[in-house]
């Protein structure tokens, strides 16, 4: 970098760049100071702190210059740029190589890759019967496109080093390799010597691709170790903590104290009937009574009422009254 003399006008111009940074952020949005540096020969660059919450480590940045023999600044350009501590976005990577394994989904297409380096071009028919057999039913070349050894060393290297390779946990604890396990399945061409696939259901690498040094606990050959049954003792009673009684008393005991419940559930009953009957009886004899007495009452009433017609005079007619006056 060309060393550049520095420039007085330039470097005094400090308000002039706050002015300009101010005309393009939002208020308050411009800090502090912070540095000038020189980019060339009467050209420089004032930097202020970015105030802005979403903005941290952001800087104003205010360009000014000045023409030969002039003695005043002017404004070249303002703009907002990141410092070192700015947060950033990543890099823009392609849509083609954004995917990573695991991310397909059902449904889902990848893009064509017509520059694959795991794949090479496949097998053409050459017209010599044998060969063409050997490369298509022996060898699988029949496809337009086949694994390359790139491809092929790739994925030995990831299933060797995955969890259904030598070193993981199960395989450690594992009592016999899967090359001697009989649900292995060895895979065909070059991969034969170093991977199949599991054939166990009780394994957790059914159906997996498993390196020949894999193993786990449902290996063909291997039994477990049968645990030796302990002899247990009779039990023992304690005696001193509960009442140990022949079953024949207890027995006893309960019919007697059945009995004297069901008697007293008889006198109970029995008694409850005989209240009942003197309440009932008692209830009657008061109610004829009552009712005797009602009527003595008014047989009384009646004989009064006919008492006082005697006693009144009867209404007869003038004449009636004259013919029936005593003679003189």
């Amino acid at each position: 970098m060309i060393d550049v003399t520095s420039d007085a006008t330039l470097v005094g111009a400090v308000e002039l760049a706050r002015e300009a940074a101010v005309d393009i952020a939002e208020p308050g949005a411009v800090g502090e100071h912070v540095e000038c540096r020189m980019d060339a020969e009467r050209l420089a660059t004032h930097y202020f702190a970015c105030e802005s919450s979403g903005y941290v480590g952001w800087r104003w940045a205010v360009t000014v210059a000045r023409a030969p023999r002039q003695k005043v600044a002017t404004v070249c350009e303002a703009s907002l740029l990141p410092g070192a501590d700015a947060i950033l976005a990543p890099e823009w990577v392609p849509y083609s190589e954004r995917i990573a394994p695991g991310d397909l989904g059902v449904g889902d297409l990848l893009p064509y890759r017509a520059e694959d380096p795991n794949l090479q071009a496949g097998f053409e028919a050459t017209g010599d019967e044998e060969a063409d057999r050997l490369a298509l039913e022996e060898l699988g070349l029949g496809r337009k496109r086949v694994l390359s050894p790139e491809g092929r060393a790739a994925a030995a290297e990831r299933w060797y080093a995955g969890e259904h390779g030598p070193r993981t946990e199960l395989a450690e604890k594992a009592p016999e390799p899967c090359a001697t396990c009989g649900y292995f399945l060895p895979m065909a061409g070059a991969l034969r010597r170093t991977f199949g696939v599991c054939a166990n259901e009780w394994s957790p690498s059914d159906g997996k691709v498993v390196s020949i040094d894999h193993g786990c606990g449902a290996h063909s050959e291997v039994d477990a170790e049968p645990i030796a049954s302990v002899p247990m003792p009779e039990p023992i009673v304690d005696e001193l903590a509960i009442d140990v009684e022949p079953r024949e008393l207890l027995s006893g005991q309960a019919e007697a104290s059945g009995q004297a419940e069901a008697s007293g559930q008889a006198e109970a009953s029995g008694e409850t009937e005989a209240s009942g009957e003197t309440e009932a009886s008692g209830e009657t004899e008061a109610s004829g009574e009552t009712e005797a007495g009602e009527q003595a009452d008014l047989n009384e009433a009646a004989a009064g009422d006919a008492t006082a017609e005697q006693d009144m005079p009867v209404d007869l007619p003038v004449g009636e009254l004259v013919d029936h006056q005593p003679e003189a």
